[in-house]
């Protein structure tokens, strides 16, 4: 069993292994306790653009579905009149100036995965940049009139408007504790001073704060060398496939294939993680289907006979008004 497994298994397991790393865990969530507080009083300084932000971001580590929710508020603030800008961290990427203007051609290497498949998908302006405040005023001077700071709960030195947090539906919370000892990157009271907690998928155990349900849902089949879409049905490919994931929970995507009727072999990969040809050698002669976040990577390499499961968010309406008021409020 991996360290993440224990901290995840059973939602609230306890492992005997864990337990030496309890006081580290500790003195992580008072170490950000006390930055929170330094922001809170003034001793460190953050930035308020001139524009309403809105931060979409977790407190565990590993994947929540951040970057869909990210993409469907990008369409839905258009859809109000809005002109957003995303900005994000760039995790991964290695970019010789920032900020970095990221387009749907950026190579990943300098930009990060994500930051691409957002360009792709949304169609709006991303800005890449470890300072999110410079990014964000990077997206401002291009006439955005609101900012979506994806990943960006825990960067303090940019303030926001709105905080969502998105938790995943089969995980949870972990065990509840914080690095080392656990998967939370802050304590679970952070949850009562967020605006609103989004759960993806299904909640299997209990939250101390009320949630908005979040599904991903799949919309369509995309072929990697063209770029061509297909219905979900009938399978535009044979059946056994190679499928390969590397993102934050490769096994939600894994399942979804599943549930499409899609079987074969399954590759789970580090999230992130550069592709190579090597990975997809033990394909032959089968269909490799993969996640939109790495088919950014991998397009020149992939075999031909590549396919993307395209995804997207849905959100009940009630969350759309709850959004609504909270915007007038802002005006």
């Amino acid at each position: 069993m991996t360290l993440a497994q224990r901290w995840l298994e059973g939602g609230y397991h306890n492992s005997p292994w864990l337990i030496p790393l309890r006081p580290l865990g500790a003195l992580y969530r008072y170490i950000m306790k006390r930055r929170e507080a330094a922001y809170a009083s003034g001793k460190k300084v953050s930035w308020r653009a001139p524009v309403p932000v809105i931060v979409v971001g977790n407190i565990t580590l590993g994947g929540t579905g951040k970057s869909p929710l990210v993409a469907w508020l990008g369409r839905w603030l258009v859809a109000q009149g809005w002109s957003p800008g995303i900005v994000t961290r760039g995790y991964g990427g290695n970019a010789e100036h920032y900020p970095l203007h990221v387009t749907p051609a950026t190579d990943p290497a300098q930009s990060g995965d994500e930051p691409v498949m957002l360009a792709q998908q949304t169609a709006l302006p991303v800005v890449a940049d470890p300072k999110r405040a410079r990014g964000t005023q990077a997206l401002v001077d291009l006439g955005c009139d609101i900012i979506l700071s994806d990943d960006g709960l825990q960067h303090l030195a940019l303030e926001r408007d709105i905080e969502l947090v998105v938790i995943d539906g089969a995980r949870g919370l972990g065990n509840q504790r914080c690095l080392p000892a656990g998967p939370l990157r802050e304590s679970p009271r952070r949850l009562a001073r967020v605006d609103g907690v989004i759960v993806n998928g299904e909640m299997r155990h209990s939250l101390p704060i009320d949630a908005t349900s979040m599904q991903l849902m799949p919309v369509a089949w995309r072929r990697l060398k063209d770029g061509e879409r297909f219905p979900l049905t009938p399978l535009p490919f044979s059946l056994p496939v190679y499928g390969v994931a590397g993102i934050g929970n490769p096994e939600r995507f894994f399942t979804t294939l599943r549930e499409l009727g899609v079987e074969g072999e399954m590759l789970a990969l580090a999230d992130h993680q550069r592709f190579s040809e090597a990975i997809f050698s033990p394909a032959k002669q089968r269909p490799v289907v993969m996640t939109a976040k790495d088919a950014v990577k991998c397009k020149e390499i992939a075999p031909s006979n590549s396919w993307v499961l395209e995804v997207e968010a849905t959100l009940p309406l009630e969350f759309e008004h709850w959004l609504t008021v909270k915007l007038s409020a802002l005006s």
